[in-house]
C-alpha cells in the first residue's frame, strides 16, 4: 500500500508531519511506502537526521514547491497553485495516476483538501456530496459523526447519503453489525428542527436495511444512545472541537482539584486519569475519511501532532483493507429508489401539482409521502 502524506499541511508542520511519518515506519508492513510530499530538499534533510537512506524502499519523496496555507481561498488556491503539496498529493490518489497512491493524507486546509478531492479524485458513483466522517472515542464505545466541516450548508439528499455512507463505514471499519444511525436536532420531538433536518428524518426513515433511531441532542452524543450521529459539516465540527476542549479542561479541573485537597492522592489517581485520558483521546483516532470520493482521502485535525499522524496513517490503512468504498456504492446503488422518489416528489412541489406543504414554487417541500412509497416499491 502507498500512502501519500503531505508534510506541509498543519500547524505544526513540517516537523510534527516527519516525526509521526517516521514513528510509523516502525510499524508499517513489508511492502508497504510512505510518500513524503513537500518541498525536496526540505524532507530529505529530516530523513538524514533520522539516518533514514534515499534508497530505503519504505520512504518516496515527491516534490511540491508551493503551500497552501490554512487561510488560503480553497477553491482558488487549489487551481492556482498546482505544485502545491495538497495538489500534487490528491493528484496521485486519483486512478490511473503514473504515481497512485491508494490512501492520501493531509492536516492541512480542510476546505482545499475537499477542493482537491473533488477536482482530482472525483466521486464515488452516486455520490452527491462527500462528507467528513470522524470517529469520535466515548465510555461506551466509537461514535462515527458525519459531516465534520466538508458541508455546513448541506440539503437533505446530502444529510440523507452521509447518513448511508456512515452506515456503512461503521460496518465494515468497525465492525458494528447493526449500528443505530440517529440524526442531530435541537430537541427529541417530532415537530422541532428546521424544514431541512425533517426531510432528513423522513429519508432515513424510509431507507430499508438502515436502524434509524430518530433525533438526538447534543446531550445525549456521548451518553451512547446512537453509533451514528448524522449533521452538518457547521454543527458536526463545533461538536468536535468543543468536545475536544471540554476533555482538556475537565482533565485538567480533576487534576487541580485532587493537588488542591489531597496532593498525596495525586500519585494513586495519576494511571487512572491517564487510563481514562487515553481511551478518549482524539490523537488516537487521528485522521478521518472524506467519504464519497473515488479513492481514499483522509483529513486530520490541524493542531496534529506526531502521534496523531502515526495513529492517522494506521487508520488509513484500516479504512482501505475495510473495502468501505465498494460498500457504500453498492448500498447508494441499493436504497437509489428512495432518493428518485424523493426528487420526484420535490419537482412535484416545484411544479405545483402536489407532494408539497406548499403551494409550489421555490418554497414547497415535500411532505415524504413519496419518499416512504418509493421506499417501499
Amino acid at each position: 500500500m502507498r500512502i501519500a502524506i503531505d508534510i506541509m499541511g498543519g500547524d505544526h508542520a513540517p516537523d510534527a508531519i516527519f516525526k509521526g511519518c517516521a514513528l510509523a515506519l516502525d510499524e508499517l508492513p513489508a511492502g508497504d511506502q510512505l510518500v513524503l510530499v513537500g518541498p525536496g530538499g526540505l524532507i530529505r534533510e529530516m530523513l538524514d537526521e533520522k539516518g533514514i537512506k534515499d534508497n530505503d524502499p519504505r520512504v518516496e519523496v515527491v516534490h511540491a514547491s508551493e503551500v497552501i496555507e490554512m487561510g488560503d481561498s480553497a477553491a482558488k488556491t487549489v487551481r492556482s497553485k498546482v505544485d502545491s503539496s495538497i495538489v500534487k498529493m490528491h493528484q496521485m490518489g486519483a486512478h490511473g495516476h503514473a504515481q497512485f497512491c491508494d490512501v492520501v493524507l493531509s492536516a492541512g486546509n480542510t476546505g482545499a483538501c475537499v477542493a482537491a478531492a473533488m477536482l482530482h479524485m472525483r466521486r464515488l458513483p452516486g455520490v452527491i456530496r462527500p462528507g467528513i466522517c470522524v470517529t469520535i472515542p466515548a465510555f461506551h464505545g466509537p461514535v462515527v459523526l458525519v459531516d465534520a466541516g466538508a458541508n455546513p450548508e448541506p440539503k437533505a439528499e446530502h444529510l440523507w447519503q452521509y447518513g448511508v455512507m456512515a452506515d456503512m463505514m461503521a460496518k465494515t471499519v468497525h465492525g458494528m453489525k447493526n449500528p443505530r444511525v440517529a440524526l442531530m436536532n435541537i430537541g427529541s420531538e417530532e415537530a422541532k428542527g428546521t424544514g431541512i433536518i425533517k426531510q432528513t428524518r423522513d429519508l432515513l426513515r424510509a431507507t430499508p436495511g438502515m436502524n434509524y433511531i430518530g433525533y438526538v441532542e447534543g446531550r445525549d452524543f456521548f451518553e451512547g444512545v446512537a453509533d451514528v450521529v448524522v449533521t452538518d459539516g457547521l454543527v458536526g465540527n463545533t461538536l468536535l472541537k468543543a468536545a475536544e476542549g471540554m476533555a482538556k479542561s475537565l482533565f485538567k479541573a480533576i487534576a487541580h482539584e485532587i493537588l488542591e485537597q489531597k496532593p498525596q492522592l495525586m500519585l494513586e489517581f495519576e494511571p487512572i486519569v491517564k487510563a481514562i485520558y487515553a481511551k478518549n483521546d482524539y490523537h488516537e483516532y487521528g485522521g478521518a475519511p472524506l467519504l464519497g470520493v473515488n479513492g481514499a482521502c483522509f483529513i486530520a485535525h490541524g493542531s496534529s501532532e506526531a502521534r496523531t499522524i502515526r495513529a492517522a496513517i494506521r487508520n488509513c490503512r484500516r479504512f482501505v483493507q475495510s473495502g468501505c468504498n465498494p460498500a457504500i456504492v453498492q448500498r447508494l446503488a441499493e436504497v437509489a429508489p428512495v432518493l428518485e422518489a424523493y426528487t420526484a416528489e420535490l419537482k412535484a412541489a416545484a411544479n405545483g401539482t402536489g407532494g408539497g406543504t406548499g403551494g409550489g414554487g421555490s418554497e414547497a417541500k415535500p411532505t415524504g409521502s413519496a419518499v416512504s412509497q418509493g421506499a417501499r416499491a
